[in-house]
């Protein structure tokens, strides 16, 4: 499997992230079966990781759509929704205030 043309040992360094990367295949035991090139940007590390799992997890349902009984209880076919909260106007970040001064 490459990941932005970079095997997966060389993009990820850590175990968990690679571990992380390989959980949807070998939930459904392709994990020998199947190679993949994929690209991911944005983010940091472990993000892209969790992003490469979903999208490895999306890709199989397009293989086999009875995969979605082992992928949906396991937590890989939902994305994550967080996302960065705004700047607010008066704020000098989203809830950081300006210093206050009492003189």
């Amino acid at each position: 499997m490459l990941i932005n043309e970079l095997s997966v040992d060389k993009y990820f360094s850590l175990p968990d992230y690679i571990s992380a990367v390989f959980q949807p295949l070998q939930l459904v035991g392709l994990d020998k079966a199947v190679d993949a090139r994929v690209k991911v940007a944005g983010g940091g590390k472990a993000g892209q990781a969790i992003a490469v799992r979903h999208g490895l997890a999306r890709a199989l349902l397009l293989l086999d759509e009875n995969y979605r009984k082992q992928l949906r209880p396991a937590g890989y076919l939902t994305r994550d929704a967080r996302v960065k909260e705004r700047k607010k106007p008066g704020l000098k970040r989203a809830r950081r205030a300006p210093q206050f001064s009492k003189r």
